[in-house]
């Protein structure tokens, strides 16, 4: 038996939970079907999940179709909770792309195809909900033809479209459009119908497996999760059409997708195996970088270990929820380390969290760090006053953090207003070094010389020496590099400095009156005469933006996007609206996103995410 894990992707309300609760019903993974409304689902386990009726956390659950083991990742829907879907896309492979037959394409379907499409990763369309009232078919397939792919081929055909009555039925095996669809994509099908002898059924299905596995062509299914119309057809088109990624034997190589804490401070870690095999008791060591670009590992010995949708050890090609490494986090690496770009953009968005009580200031900094290891992303650092800063994506992220906090950890915690988070870059070189002074009138007994520079982009902060190491005892060299980091927290402008180099290149101590303090006391000093030489340039975060604007109201739009310092990619459409698209600072995205009802008579739609930053320019 071989194993397919599936990620199921979709904009909010689209129906993905339904979706997997319908396929583990029909293929008999459980015994009845869980409501979202009712909070009783299998996958959305969480108390908040269930009381808000979304997908917050990634989950993993497994049925068996013939000789296949599908592992579905229902992963969330918000935009506010894209890391989580970035991590899932990693080990999935292949996706449902999750539409409503309703709703149509939404702002988030047109990111996550996107990154699917630039992942080549083989992705099937699903358009949910043809049993709903206003339901489309036709009128659908060429909105997403237009809006996310041309490369679409409909497979079934729905008779009773938006009553209770509708129904499946599949295309025949040498239907027209599934030629033409194809001849699109294969120079060999092209060649067939203009030339002929027109191509065979069997060629087509031939064609269809390859361009589906290469990710080039997506096959569309019509359904409902909920009346479980067009499940079967899906289920045979994912086995079909989608292949299992190669494994291998030897050293086990795998990711880990998913933290979940447990008592004290047990964490169960989500792991894919790419390959070899993981056994209880079996001693792993897991890599990550470092924020100074070294590598980090954590060890440990696999005290439980559960395999989903089967027993026995984890083998290549599957996913399991082990424990036992202390200290393990998401985007952990079992095997060699490698590098990986980000396939979202990191968050925008910065927030101060203060405990409400203050006898809870050290309860909410362990819950944060607790948070912090299962979505890096958050990237939680100390702020004054015992107050904690963190980075999200959106409003509806925090609101779910202030719950998690009460729910699972009991501190009820306070949120100062969201604002866009800046970032300092070094501009060019400095050097300062200090021998022995006297600073405030404090004699520092230690001896520094710090350089300053530009480190490639996103490298984050990258400490080295040159110095011989062992001309500090290891305490001291420790005490300067973990207060450099802590000192570029915040740069001349007051922003966190990133992309740096830091090279210590002077050093000095005398024994036995020099403390680790002394070099903690003096670092800052040096390092900002350093950093003050080598100045910074401030940089803001941008944001992609997609509006649709009736005819009338594409100049007052652009007039006003033009007035925000939007950057314009292009206008399309003119026929029953305009498609405009660019990059707006992202402190500029929430005014534009108000004023757009009154500018297009409440009839334009605003869509954007994070895409980068760059350097603020002068007013």
């Amino acid at each position: 038996m071989h194993t397919l894990n599936i990620g199921i992707l979709a904009h909010v309300d689209a129906g993905k939970t339904s979706l997997t609760e319908r396929l583990l019903f029909d293929h008999g993974a459980i015994d009845r079907l869980g409501s979202v409304d009712a909070g009783d689902t299998r996958t959305d386990d969480g108390a908040i999940e269930r009381q808000r009726g979304i997908t917050i956390r990634s989950a993993v659950a497994a049925f068996t179709a013939g000789d296949t083991q599908v592992n579905l990742i229902d992963t969330p829907g918000h935009s506010d909770f894209i890391a989580e879907v970035e991590r899932a896309l990693e080990v999935l492979d292949g996706a449902v792309l999750l539409l409503s037959a309703v709703e149509g394409v939404q702002a988030q379907t047109r990111v996550l195809m996107r990154t699917l499409r630039r992942l080549r990763l083989p992705t099937l369309v699903f358009v949910n909900k043809i049993d709903r009232a206003g339901a489309r078919a036709e009128d659908l397939v060429a909105d997403i033809r237009r809006l996310l792919t041309p490369h679409v081929v409909p497979l079934t055909d729905v008779t009773g479209l938006s009553t209770p009555a509708a129904r499946v039925h599949p295309r025949p095996p040498g239907d027209p459009d599934l030629a033409e669809a194809l001849a699109d994509v294969d120079p060999s099908v092209l060649a067939a119908v203009v030339d002929g002898p027109r191509p065979t059924p069997d060629d087509l299905r031939k064609s269809l497996a390859t361009h589906t596995a290469d990710g080039s062509i997506h096959p569309l299914l019509f359904g409902s999760a909920l009346g479980g119309q067009g499940i079967p057809e899906l289920v045979e088109y994912l086995v079909q059409l989608i292949p299992p990624s190669a494994t291998g034997s030897g050293t086990p190589r795998g990711t880990v997708f998913a933290v979940r804490p447990g008592p004290g401070r047990e964490r169960t870690a989500y792991l894919r195996l790419y390959d070899g095999e993981v056994a209880p008791q079996q001693r792993l060591t897991f890599r990550r970088h470092g924020a100074d670009g070294r590598t980090l590992e954590v060890s440990g010995r696999v005290t439980r270990l559960e395999v989903v949708g089967r027993s026995g050890p984890l083998t290549a090609g599957n996913i399991g929820a082990l424990t036992g490494p202390k200290d393990i986090r998401v985007g952990d690496r079992l095997g060699q380390l490698t590098e990986r770009a980000p396939q979202f953009a990191p968050p925008t968005l910065e927030t101060v969290v203060r405990a409400r009580q203050p006898e809870q200031a050290a309860a909410l900094r362990s819950a944060l760090l607790a948070l912090a290891d299962q979505d890096p992303l958050l990237h939680a650092r100390p702020a004054a006053s015992g107050a904690t800063v963190l980075l999200l994506y959106g409003e509806v992220q925090k609101e779910v953090l202030a719950a998690t906090l009460l729910q699972d950890f009991g501190v009820e915690a306070d949120f100062e207003p969201s604002r866009v988070r800046f970032l300092e870059r070094p501009a060019g070189t400095g050097e300062a070094c200090d021998a022995f002074p006297w600073h405030d009138h404090t004699h520092y007994w230690a001896t520094i010389g710090l350089r300053v520079e530009p480190a490639e982009r996103g490298s984050g902060g990258v400490f080295g020496y040159e110095t011989e190491l062992g001309a500090l005892p290891r305490a001291f060299h420790q005490a300067i590099e973990d207060t450099v980091h802590a000192t570029l927290l915040s740069g001349l402008h007051g922003a966190p400095v990133t992309d740096y180099r830091v090279t210590l290149i002077r050093s000095g101590y005398a024994a036995p009156l020099s403390t680790a303090a002394d070099f903690r006391g003096l670092t800052p000093i040096v390092l900002r005469r350093a950093l003050g030489l080598a100045r910074t340039r401030l940089y803001e975060p941008y944001v992609t933006f997609e509006t649709e604007v009736p005819l009338d109201a594409l100049a007052p739009v652009t007039a006003h996007l033009a007035s925000c310092r939007a950057e314009f990619a292009g206008t399309t459409g003119g026929v029953g609206s305009w498609l405009i698209t660019g990059e707006l600072p992202a402190r500029r995205a929430r005014g534009v996103e108000l004023a757009l009802p009154g500018l297009t008579h409440g009839e334009g739609m605003w869509w954007s995410r994070p895409s980068g930053d760059r350097e603020l320019r002068p007013r």
